[in-house]
């Protein structure tokens, strides 16, 4: 769905501007429960964030059944979804953020086009089938399926909106008398026994989300919703309009008791039968070419089919006004983005000076694998950060150092229950920096032993970044504030100019830190350079376009230009501040809600749905693209060789990076806690002779570098 800038008067005006620690901006819609917004994680990462309408975070139940809707969500996020990235049920606002998914609803598309091609319904009932299977495997039926709760993304089919679904096991009961639900969209059971609603409500209501795909209005049509009702319950469903080779499966689906109705998985096998033709992965898009050699097809690569993305909109609107956006701190992920960018860069970890260069630093004779859980029974996906001679891990709960050779623990810093870290450890000053307690404490940690060196009350500030061996903090007044990593005592305190409204941004090795604000109309980016030992302004400038820093090699700083209706890259954009220059390099294809990780002059980007891009900006052309099929990944890293990225599944992949050859991939290693969500995944580290990685399951492993098609 578009977004919209907020507006408007009563209830909504007093919208509040943060949601947790993450900035709201764009206004994507609104329902019963609340409001949604865009926001964009420090990484880059674009998500949907939730807050919960004013006057309904005062009832108790409500908030009961809002602490449903986040549990049903992650509990079912995975790829026919929107994964949970964070969210806090117990805020003032209650709000939820997940990754936000381009594409329009299927209920704007019709209205927009009209209704669906025959090829496009079996395409659109078989990922509709799938998402129920995954939905319904985890125990949850989602109770409100209707085409407001469907994106048509790129790759497929993606079901929102758990805000009325019910666990098996939930506690929570609809009040007698009262019904929950769209009628139009709602199973004859949920007028008739609405406690006993089970997963084949779900079925019935797809039936009636293809009748109007297919035609553009309901199985049961009228204005009173009292009427729809009855007939839902009493009449048989109208399925003029709908092609005949779909019509008896949807008649089945739309079947007036539950028993009568198929699975999802009969459902599937029904539409392999409806068509020979048919093809499940009809809404992946075909290979992408370029003017360089075409990649050969590793392992993970799919063979190219027929797309079949749903149309864009057909207004043209900035997805993000970077003026209101993300102003730093978005400290639940705000830690996590340093230690990817610190992986990113030619910084500690770097290799060879030429992209693809057989001239890298030699590697140890032999490098050891190792896998090992930190932490009692997983505890959650571990974040790490590596700096010879150790490895510094965060986990719900707990701190901890392994030795990078063999993975064993050098130490444990336990953290009061329930205290899960905001992102990987921070090494800045000799010292290992942490952000506790909800994101309001940063607590600073000697590396070889654990134990705390100095704390900060961080809650009054929008966010912070490292640089230079100093902790700069951002003020919602403009103000940054230098913070001496290593002792904790404040060195300056000045306006910076354009702070309250910009994106700030540090890269390890750098000089400065970068604060950039994008105009309104979304044509010329503001960046200004901060010296962070002094609060100094070094350089001042305004670039054309929309732009997001994502790398400094040297002095050159790196950024994607964004643009289209969902800010996808269209661009990356090379800025020399010592000559002035600036070189553009176009992308053939835009890539949407893109990571990046620059070395050596070329950038690596990684979208949604596992396009992996490479940019050479010296040549001023496209490398390489690669399609992963990785649902979501995290940043891709480059030794210069390779580049390296992690998938939600625990998996680590690497790629040739001078062919854009798949060369090898680990094992998944999957989370037994299906409620636990793995959405902003963190990237790899690059170590001496070995790729260090983390999975849902709780792993930390680490892998010989130099033989990825051995792992």
């Amino acid at each position: 769905m578009a977004p919209q800038q907020n507006a408007g008067a009563g209830a909504e005006a007093e919208l509040p501007e943060y949601a947790g620690h993450y900035r709201l901006d764009s206004h994507l819609g609104a329902g019963g429960m609340g409001v949604v917004h865009l926001a964009r994680s420090t990484s880059g990462m674009q998500l949907a964030v939730k807050v919960v309408h004013a006057e309904f975070a005062k009832d108790p139940e409500f908030r009961g059944r809002f602490r449903q809707e986040v549990g049903a969500a992650r509990r079912v996020s995975g790829a026919f979804t929107a994964p949970v990235v964070d969210a806090d049920p117990e805020a003032e606002r209650p709000w939820m953020a997940t990754l936000f998914i381009p594409g329009p609803t299927l209920s704007d598309q019709v209205k927009r086009n009209g209704p669906m091609a025959p090829a496009q319904l079996r395409q659109l009932m078989a990922g509709l089938a799938e998402a129920l299977r995954d939905i319904h495997r985890v125990g949850v039926v989602h109770r409100d399926l209707k085409p407001s709760n469907v994106l048509l993304a790129e790759d497929g089919p993606k079901v929102i909106d758990f805000g009325i679904s019910r666990p098996k096991d939930s506690e929570l009961r609809t009040e007698t008398g009262k019904l929950i639900g769209t009628p139009p969209f709602m199973a004859p059971e949920q007028f008739r026994r609405p406690r006993e609603v089970g997963p084949a409500a779900d079925i019935f209501a797809l039936g009636s989300v293809m009748v109007h795909a297919a035609t553009g209005r309901g199985p049961f049509d009228s204005d009173s919703p009292y009427v729809v009702a009855y007939q839902v319950v009493h009449d048989e469903p109208d399925l003029t309009g709908v092609p005949e080779n779909l019509a008896p499966l949807i008649g089945r689906c739309l079947a007036k008791e539950p028993e009568d109705r198929p699975t999802p998985d009969e459902l599937m096998r029904e539409l392999r039968s409806v068509a020979a033709s048919y093809d499940t992965q009809a809404f992946i898009p075909a290979q992408r070419t370029s003017d360089s050699p075409e990649p050969q097809r590793g392992s993970a690569e799919p063979e190219p089919g027929p797309a079949s993305a749903p149309a864009p909109a057909s207004t043209r609107g900035r997805l993000l006004k970077r003026a209101a956006l993300v102003a730093v701190a978005l400290t639940l992920v705000v830690a996590g983005g340093v230690a990817a960018v610190q992986l990113m860069d030619d910084g500690t970890a770097a290799r060879p000076s030429g992209h693809g260069s057989d001239k890298a630093s030699p590697a140890p004779a032999r490098f050891g694998p190792w896998a090992v859980k930190p932490a009692p029974q997983g505890k959650g996906l571990p974040r790490c950060t590596y700096e010879r001679p150790r490895l510094l891990c965060t986990q719900p709960g707990l701190i901890s150092s392994l030795d990078p050779t063999d993975g064993t623990v050098l130490w444990r810093h336990d953290l009061d229950k329930g205290d899960s870290p905001g992102g990987p450890p921070a090494l800045s000053g000799g010292l290992a920096h942490v952000l506790t307690h909800a994101g309001r404490r940063l607590e600073a940690l000697d590396p070889a032993t654990g134990k705390a060196r100095w704390q900060l009350d961080v809650s009054a500030y929008r966010g912070f970044r490292y640089a230079g061996g100093m902790l700069l903090l951002s003020g919602a007044d403009g103000q940054m504030t230098g913070v001496d990593s290593a002792s904790g005592e404040t060195k300056w305190s000045r306006g910076v100019p354009g702070l309250s409204e910009a994106y700030v941004v540090s890269f390890p090795k750098s000089p400065w830190v970068l604060v950039s604000s994008t105009s309104v109309e979304g044509d010329r980016t503001r960046v200004v350079a901060v010296d962070p030992r002094t609060g100094d302004v070094r350089w001042d400038v305004r670039l054309d376009g929309d732009l997001t820093p994502v790398g400094i090699t040297g002095s050159d700083v790196f950024f994607l230009a964004s643009g289209g209706d969902y800010g996808e890259a269209k661009a990356v954009v090379r800025y020399s501040p010592e000559s002035g220059t600036t070189r553009r390099v176009d992308l053939p294809v835009p890539v949407a809600q893109a990571q990046a990780g620059v070395h050596a002059g070329v950038v690596c980007l990684l979208g949604t749905g596992g396009s992996l891009v490479a940019v050479d900006t010296r040549a001023g052309k496209q490398l390489w693209s690669l399609e992963t099929t990785v649902s979501q990944g995290s940043a891709p890293v480059s030794d210069g060789r390779r580049v390296y990225f992690t998938a939600a599944d625990g998996r680590l992949l690497a790629v040739d990076a001078a062919e854009g050859r798949l060369l090898g991939q680990t094992r998944p290693r999957l989370s037994t806690n299906s409620a636990e969500a793995t959405a902003a995944l963190p990237p790899p580290g690059l170590g001496d002779g070995g790729i260090y990685a983390t999975a849902p399951d709780g792993t930390v492993f680490a892998v010989d570098a130099r033989t990825p098609s051995a792992w």
